[in-house]
């Protein structure tokens, strides 16, 4: 939180700055919140899915997250988010043109996109850590879906439906994260009024 014992110098500026970005583009994240929420429900809610309809549910909603961080990404000139929005998109793009991919091929794909993401939510979470409370919830958001990477590449062979309750799950639970910090990043601009010190 910036106030009269926020840290001076260049860093405290850079996070300034990323929190005050942040805060003005909260609609975003609340978007992609949105979107795995409704990802989450899709998958819990179908459990006789197939494999393809899955993929093409996951490619639909990681290509709309990566699309969504790109554009946040873009407006704040904040190389994390950009990096998470690519990966989104590639990955995304890879399950719709490739929608007769392999279960394990999925699992490997959907934890790849999840361990990446979390540790640029990590790091992120790191740098807006001087400037704006709430940090904590993108670095819980960050945590969680590097725990998820790990549970999918360690337990690849776990059965079809209880692999669709996890990752249905999972998208629910980050996406309640990701709306709950949207909607504290969108009372931020009042707390950044003072400026970096």
């Amino acid at each position: 939180m910036v106030g009269p014992t926020a840290p001076r110098g260049a860093s405290a500026l850079r996070a300034y700055t990323l929190a005050e970005s942040a805060a003005s583009h909260w609609w975003v994240l609340a978007l992609r919140g949105l979107a795995a929420v409704l990802f989450g429900f899709a998958a819990i809610a179908w459990p006789g899915v197939t494999l393809t309809v899955l993929v093409m549910l996951y490619g639909v909603f990681s290509l709309a997250d990566g699309i969504l961080a790109l554009v946040a990404g873009i407006r704040a000139r904040w190389n994390g988010l950009l990096l998470a929005g690519i990966l989104g998109v590639v990955v995304g793009l890879a399950a719709l043109l490739w929608p007769g991919i392999t279960a394990l091929a999925l699992l490997f794909l959907i934890a790849a996109w999840a361990l990446l993401t979390g540790a640029l939510q990590l790091v992120a979470a790191m740098q807006l850590r001087r400037a704006a409370a709430g940090e904590w919830l993108l670095g819980l958001a960050g945590a969680a879906a590097i725990a998820f990477g790990i549970l999918l590449v360690f337990n690849p062979q776990a059965g079809a439906l209880s692999v669709l309750w996890l990752i249905g799950a999972f998208a629910i639970a980050y996406g309640v994260v990701l709306l709950g910090l949207a909607f504290r990043l969108r009372s931020l601009p009042s707390r950044l009024a003072s400026g970096p010190r």
